[in-house]
């Protein structure tokens, strides 16, 4: 007679795995001094969802997760940080802004969301045999860090960043909760990103062309 509690399935383990990663490359984006630095990290981590992406195809036999898996990693981890590269080399610029807070501060911050975020997921209602509650927990999480790195930086390409790595975070969190959504609308998921960079691209451009600054201070300007 078996004894003992069973082993997870191995979608399980590794989901709850790269959800640590993803969630660990949204602090490396928050404490980054250079903005290089945060796109490698945002390239990272979009490879993480990638060959999660992957395993979800082969752990839950949803062949359209491969071509998910190549799309991601064509749009994520090369196209959008080649375009954040280019755009940084035209402005010649690599410091990424001061934030609101210090750097100690901002990370308490981000600590605090978190823990909110991981505790009050785990609290809500939701059974399901196959669903990784601690990887939608810690997705959860990572969408509040990926606010805080958008609240309490003062420069566009960090903030355009925190976004993009939240888009990360909310497809983390579709893969662990309805990895067999249609595929349709998982490549709808994609386009908005794709928009998403497009509309971020033509904003830095005509900041910095009117600022010569990628600052985010100076829009003060524009209060009513």
């Amino acid at each position: 007679m078996p004894t003992g509690t069973p082993a997870p399935p191995v979608f399980d383990g590794v989901a709850d795995v790269i959800a640590v990663l993803v969630l660990l490359a949204e602090f490396g984006m928050l404490r980054a001094a250079l903005l290089p630095a945060q796109i490698r990290l945002y390239a990272g981590q979009s490879l993480l969802l990638a060959v999660l992406a992957a395993i979800a195809a082969q752990q839950r036999n949803v062949p359209d997760l491969y071509a998910l898996a190549v799309l991601s990693a064509v749009l994520k981890v090369l196209a959008v940080p080649a375009v954040l590269r280019r755009m940084l080399r035209d402005t010649g610029t690599d410091i990424a802004g001061s934030g609101v807070l210090g750097v100690a501060t901002r990370t308490l911050c981000a600590l605090l969301a978190t823990a909110f975020g991981f505790f009050a997921t785990a609290g809500l209602p939701i059974r399901a045999a196959v669903l990784p509650r601690t990887a939608l927990s810690l997705a959860v999480a990572a969408v509040l860090v990926a606010f805080i790195l958008m609240i309490f930086r003062r420069d566009v390409v960090s903030q355009a960043v925190g976004f993009f790595s939240m888009e990360n975070a909310v497809s983390l969190a579709s893969l662990v909760i309805a990895a067999t959504m249609p595929f349709l609308l998982e490549v709808v998921l994609l386009f908005d990103l794709l928009v998403a960079v497009v509309v971020f691209s033509a904003l830095i451009r005509i900041h910095h062309n009117r600022r010569q600054s990628l600052s985010t201070r100076k829009l003060s300007g524009l209060r009513g």
